[in-house]
This record gives structure tokens, C-alpha cells and sequence, in this order.
């Protein structure tokens, strides 16, 4: 009797071993659904997919955190190899040499521990960049209300803070890249990885968030581990808000963001009006995004008001705004497409400020870019193909070169997420 008991034991193990593992293999196209209906995010779906194969994963994990607190330790990653070929026509001047290339766009390894349920960690180390994606410790005062002590992107950017896995054109537009991203003497720098403190929260349909961090970028982790200058000592403050609908074939979202940045304004190492000589940067968002069965859009507009950003006695306020429509064909096939347009004010920009890989065009004041693609979701969000053609035009000489410079070619990106 014990050892038919022991078979039916073992047996009932086995199948459910078994249905667990069937349970996270057949999720995908369940949080597809979920997603289009707007009932969950893609970085929420994204999550739920690697938590179910984790949770399936056999034999279990032997791996336990240092800590006698510890309660769950979980690894994950994401691999982007990229392709880009990509051309810069300069008007009446040589043209620099071509982008053609395969490179490893993203490889990301992520630890998440939990000591109970209101701590946790979030390290995520990018091998390809050089540099942590995030490294901070968070608080769950309550299910509605967390705070994060580290380093993190600011919620300012709605395009900036969509995770680089659920990018719908395989890279950020050339106006967010423009507003977030190191300042150059051009760009701003005026959002993305800070180090600081930095709350989130719900209320019903409404959300909102605010922070306290360093004023400058962390470009790469010697810049989150420094102690600061006097280009730098001081904190910038950021305050975001939104609200959020859940429709019954899809989603809507409409938010705002400001940033306040003393003493990086000016232009990037250039006294006597540089980054650290006096001049304060103010930086603003609004945008939007729904989804309709199998159609969705999403926008934002961005402004500045850098001072002295044009020089020691002229202040600069670009602005600039992208637009998103996409549509499913299929479960698997999804169209995209996207237009960005920036106007620096005097302050300039290059095509390879705003074009990814673009080789350099010379200094303009305005851009306007343009992707039409498409992406394959082989296994859902985790393993997909995406590929589109990307042309780019900088327009209006700052400084005394050439007229215009164009940049077109093609891009393309297999992710698998694990």
C-alpha cells in the first residue's frame, strides 16, 4: 500500500512539474492579449514572462542570497545585437565615411533580491555599454507608495523611460535623445540615470512620482561613485504626473514631467559659459499614449529653457515633440512608424546627436527624423526581430558650415530576453 501511495506521490510531482512548466511556456500569447487590451504594460508583461520561466525553470535554482534576510534572489538578462548602415550626405562637402556594422547593442545581467516584502535591490549591469542600467535599493511603504535610494533614470522622458526591450523602433527618437542624453555642448543632458532619492506612487487611476538627485548625468559609474565639484554640488529636483485608464480594448495614458537643474545650463567645457558658471536648466514633458484593439499611438513634447545656451549673454529654449503610430497585423507582425522634430534655438545640433550610429553632419538648428519598420515577435516580447529604414535631415547652419546635412539607411535588432 505505502509504495502504491509513493507511485501516485511521485506521479502527481511529476505532472505538476510538468503543467507548470507547460503554464510558462504558453503565457506569452496570454500577456500579448493582456497588453493590447492595456490591462498590463509591456515592461509588466515582460516581468510576469520572466518570473513564470524562472518559477518553471528545472532543477531549481541552488543559488541563495548573503544575507539571512534574503527571501527570493532572482537573475535575469537581455542580449540586443544590432545591424546599422547608415549614410550622411553633407551639402556642398565630403561626405564622412558610412556606418556598416553589426555590434552588440545591449547585454544586460540583472540580480533582484527581496528581503521580505517591503525591501528589495535591483542591480543591472550593461556589458556592452560599460555601465550600470540601474544599482539601487527600494522601499515599499505600501502597495501604492515606494521609494528608491540609488541609481536609476528619472521619470522624465516618456520615450527615455520606456525600457530599451519594449522599444517599438529599436531606438529612442532624435528629440529625446537630444533632451536626455549626455550634454556635448549640444544636447542637454536633462534627464535619464541620476543618482538619488526617488518616490512613486498610485491613487486609484492617477499617478505620480518626485526626486531629489544630483543635478549632472551619470554617464558611467566613476560619475555615480564621485563626490562632485563645484560644477556639480547642488541637487536637481523632478516631479512627474499622470493618469492611467484601463479601456475595455485597450489603455490610455497622459502625463507630465518637469526637471529643475542648477548650474547646467551654458554649453558642455566651454567657459566662460559652460556647465558650472551660473546658468540653471529647466526641462518640460507632456505626453500620451492609447491603445485600440490592435492600433496604438503614443506622443510627447519636450522644452527647455537653458540659460546661456547659446552663449554668455543669449539663453536658449529648444523644444521639440515625437509621434508614434503603430498597428498589429498579426498576433506575431507589428507596423511601425515614427516622426520626431526638434528646433534647438541657436543652441545646435548634430544628425549624430539625434541619429543613433549617424555619421556626423556638422552643426544645425533643427532636425527631423523619421523610422518606418516593422517587428516579429517570435516568442512574444522575449525573442523578437525588428527592422526598419531611418532617414534623418539637420537643417539651418549655427555655425557658418553647411546648409544641411541628410542621413538615411537601415537598421535592424534581434532581443532575447531570459
Amino acid at each position: 500500500m505505502l509504495n502504491t501511495q509513493s507511485k501516485w506521490f511521485a506521479l502527481m510531482l511529476g505532472a505538476a512539474a510538468l503543467l507548470t512548466t507547460a503554464v510558462a511556456q504558453d503565457s506569452g500569447a496570454l500577456l500579448d492579449a493582456l497588453v493590447r487590451k492595456g490591462i498590463l504594460t509591456d515592461q509588466e508583461a515582460e516581468d510576469i514572462r520572466a518570473d513564470l520561466v524562472r518559477d518553471a525553470a528545472q532543477p531549481p535554482a541552488t543559488a541563495t542570497g548573503g544575507s539571512n534576510f534574503t527571501t527570493r534572489l532572482r537573475l535575469s538578462g537581455r542580449l540586443q545585437a544590432q545591424y546599422a548602415g547608415l549614410d550622411t550626405g553633407i551639402e556642398n562637402a565630403a561626405d564622412p565615411a558610412s556606418t556598416n556594422h553589426f555590434f552588440m547593442r545591449r547585454v544586460y545581467l540583472t540580480a533582484r533580491a527581496d528581503l521580505g516584502a517591503d525591501w528589495n535591490a535591483n542591480i543591472t549591469y550593461d556589458f556592452a555599454g560599460s555601465l550600470f542600467d540601474a544599482a539601487f535599493v527600494q522601499w515599499k511603504q505600501s502597495p501604492t507608495l515606494s521609494f528608491d535610494f540609488g541609481l536609476r533614470k528619472v521619470n522624465l522622458g516618456y520615450e527615455e523611460r520606456t525600457s530599451s526591450g519594449s522599444l517599438k523602433a529599436i531606438e529612442r527618437s532624435g528629440v529625446t535623445r537630444y533632451f536626455v542624453e549626455e550634454n556635448n555642448g549640444r544636447r542637454l543632458g536633462a534627464g535619464s540615470y541620476r543618482v538619488g532619492v526617488f518616490m512613486d506612487g498610485t491613487a486609484g487611476d492617477f499617478f505620480y512620482g518626485a526626486a531629489i538627485t544630483n543635478p549632472e548625468r551619470a554617464v558611467n559609474f566613476s560619475n555615480a561613485a564621485g563626490v562632485g565639484n563645484n560644477t556639480n554640488n547642488g541637487v536637481a529636483l523632478w516631479a512627474n504626473a499622470g493618469y492611467k485608464k484601463t479601456l475595455e480594448d485597450g489603455a490610455f495614458v497622459l502625463g507630465a514631467a518637469f526637471g529643475s537643474l542648477p548650474d547646467q545650463g551654458g554649453k558642455s567645457g566651454t567657459a566662460p559659459f559652460g556647465v558650472g558658471t551660473g546658468g540653471d536648466l529647466q526641462v518640460y514633458s507632456i505626453y500620451t499614449d492609447f491603445s485600440i484593439g490592435r492600433f496604438g499611438l503614443a506622443a510627447e513634447y519636450l522644452r527647455a529653457k537653458v540659460e546661456r545656451g547659446v552663449s554668455a549673454t543669449q539663453d536658449a529654449n529648444p523644444a521639440g515633440f515625437w509621434i508614434q503610430p503603430t498597428f498589429k497585423l498579426t498576433d506575431q507582425l507589428e507596423a511601425v512608424f515614427r516622426y520626431s522634430v526638434l528646433d534647438s534655438d541657436g543652441r545646435g545640433v548634430n544628425v549624430s546627436d539625434g541619429v543613433r550610429s549617424a555619421p556626423s553632419g556638422g552643426t544645425h538648428d533643427k532636425l527631423t527624423e523619421m523610422f518606418f519598420g516593422g517587428n516579429w515577435y517570435i516568442k512574444g516580447n522575449d525573442l523578437k526581430f525588428q527592422a526598419g529604414y531611418v532617414y534623418g535631415i539637420s537643417e539651418d547652419t549655427v555655425t557658418g558650415g553647411p546648409a544641411e546635412a541628410k542621413v538615411e539607411g537601415f537598421r535592424s535588432q534581434v532581443q532575447l530576453n531570459f
